[in-house]
């Protein structure tokens, strides 16, 4: 039975000739924060149950929005998570989208800055207030459906930053983290650019799945591959992992693969990003041991090639 039930995840996180029970409807909202004055667009992905599911919470990349990810948030959505995409003013695709095209590099380095990472930070929380209030509002869209007890983070690149801070990773001296992120999944994760890792990881207590690739360089900031594999062994023990993607670059997280990393890889890594980032959400956002274990077991190890490189503690 064991192993009919690790096969059985296997095929529903992979996403292998399994279709999803309900379809998943998209909406696009504004919060706004009154204390900053502040809009957020917001994309959420949902499907069409009656009963509370968990939220996951996203944040894009320098220069992205709430459009992009699509193949995490139509995947995670299927299997079961209210997934809400944040768009960051300052920070998004209206920095570069303006600006003729020998500038844009420049505009986008510009906007790499500590400025935009506090108000990112702020985003969440805001959100995360917003989708209470949503929650509990009579005739709303949302109302009811929202498990705000079970609440995930995740992000790539910039916002892997922004999802390591929201989630236990220090600010210098300052703890910017949200008790009301229970897990999180950051995709291109890095070390600070101040201080050590090990003091500013001192206070991760939550689940973290870290994905990097050993060609994960950013082209903005110098962050190299050093960088993103320094902050796993800054972390204590206690559901941490790490999964390597061997010739995945750092577009290879995004919705794009077809032309980063080998050609005959490509393909291959949304399946495992998605394979092992929703089982993670299972394990520890629905409390499911069977996903648990998967993330550790031989039956993980198989989706993997041979150069790829996955550990946890």
């Amino acid at each position: 039975m064991r192993l009919l039930n690790i096969l059985w995840l296997l095929l529903v996180v992979a996403n292998v000739s399994v279709q999803a029970a309900e379809p998943v409807s998209v909406q696009d909202r504004v919060v706004h924060d009154d204390k900053r004055n502040r809009d957020i667009p917001v994309r959420i992905y949902l499907r069409a149950m009656r009963q509370p599911e968990p939220v996951v919470l996203f944040s894009h990349g320098l220069g992205g929005s709430r459009e992009g990810s699509t193949y995490l948030a139509q995947h995670w959505a299927e299997h079961g998570y209210v997934v809400v995409m944040l768009q960051h003013a300052g920070s998004d695709a209206a920095v570069w989208q303006s600006v003729p095209a020998m500038q844009r590099m420049r505009a986008l380095r510009e906007a790499a800055n500590g400025e935009n990472l506090l108000l990112r930070i702020g985003d969440v929380k805001a959100v995360l207030d917003q989708l209470t209030r949503w929650q509990q509002t009579p005739g709303d869209m949302l109302a009811g459906r929202l498990d705000m007890q079970h609440i995930g983070m995740s992000g790539h690149s910039f916002g892997a930053v922004t999802t390591q801070m929201v989630s236990g990773e220090m600010l210098g001296k300052q703890d910017m983290s949200d008790s009301r992120i229970k897990a999180a999944v950051i995709l291109s994760p890095s070390a600070p650019r101040a201080g050590d890792g090990d003091t500013a990881f001192a206070n991760v207590h939550l689940p973290w799945l870290l994905m990097t690739g050993s060609k994960d360089v950013s082209p903005i900031g110098s962050i190299d591959v050093a960088s993103r594999l320094s902050v796993y062994p800054a972390l204590a023990a206690g559901d941490k992992y790490e999964l390597v993607l061997a010739d995945a670059q750092h577009a290879s997280f995004g919705d794009r693969v077809a032309n980063t990393g080998d050609a005959g890889r490509a393909h291959s890594f949304h399946q495992v990003i998605l394979a092992f980032s929703t089982a993670f959400w299972d394990a520890y956002l629905r409390g499911d041991k069977t996903a648990r274990s998967w993330l550790s077991s031989k039956a993980a190890s198989a989706l993997l090639e041979r150069d790829d490189h996955l550990q946890n503690k």
